[in-house]
């Protein structure tokens, strides 16, 4: 097992890039970051050290992602569900964006990319949001890749706060239930400044979307792989790009 985890950490078991068509890039690919607490585990780690060994996994993903030419990058770094897990553990997770960010900022601006965060601000911690708003404010004029964090997210949630809103202007008088379509849900939803995911990857040999943009995956391609996120590599996205491209998106159709 050693012999592996050193063998991971300088990089001795990369393969070859997969060839990718430049014609053929997902314009969004969405991650769900998981296993970094099985990762500590099976390296005999506290389960922290998975969430920090998983923060330079973002930095890999984020630079390959927008050396590939992706245009958006959506991280599902904490749920709505996350709040039941130990207070240390969440108290942890709270100071890694703070971390990242505190680390990272100057290359995310010197590569052109721009922070953004999609999920509910109450209950994050001042530390947290203050570094995330901040992040968001010195990249706000970049023209790159859009590094969009799921912070406090639970797709549920955000659905059933997009029907509520539609309801009040309903009851206001402003619309009618004829007028609702999906066009115009998809306005009322976190996502309203983004496009669908092509492509959804996840991690750690789950096969489930676990509450993560479920209106909006109707249509993307999923890639699961059993690697856990502290693992995830540059060949690892270039090997669902790769997949993704051999794929025919027939939305419902039969092209």
């Amino acid at each position: 097992m050693m012999k592996r985890f050193r063998s991971w950490l300088n990089g001795d078991d990369k393969k070859e890039l997969p060839q990718l068509s430049k014609d053929n890039i997902p314009k969004h690919v969405a991650i769900i970051m998981d296993g970094n607490g099985r990762w500590a585990k099976r390296q005999g780690l506290p389960r922290i050290m998975g969430h920090q060994s998983g923060m330079k996994a973002v930095k890999r993903a984020t630079i390959a992602a927008n050396d590939l030419g992706v245009e958006y990058l959506t991280m599902y770094a904490f749920s709505t569900e996350n709040w039941t897990r130990p207070r240390d553990e969440v108290d942890f997770l709270m100071r890694l964006p703070v971390d990242f960010l505190s680390q990272e900022l100057d290359e995310l601006i010197e590569k052109n990319v721009r922070v953004q965060m999609m999920g509910h601000e109450e209950q994050l911690p001042e530390h947290t949001i203050k570094a995330v708003k901040e992040a968001i404010e010195k990249t706000k004029h970049n023209t790159g890749l859009v590094l969009n964090f799921a912070l406090n997210y639970g797709s549920r949630k955000e659905i059933t706060e997009a029907v509520r809103s539609l309801g009040l202007r309903i009851e206001a008088g402003e619309l009618q239930a004829s007028e609702i379509t999906s066009e115009l849900i998809g306005e009322h939803l976190l996502t309203s400044n983004l496009p669908d995911p092509d492509l959804l990857i996840r991690t750690s040999g789950e096969l489930r979307l676990s509450n993560f943009m479920l209106w909006q995956l109707a249509y993307s391609e999923l890639w699961f792989t059993d690697i856990y996120w502290p693992e995830f590599e540059k060949q690892h996205l270039y090997e669902a790009v790769a997949e993704y491209q051999q794929r025919t998106r027939r939305y419902g159709g039969l092209k």
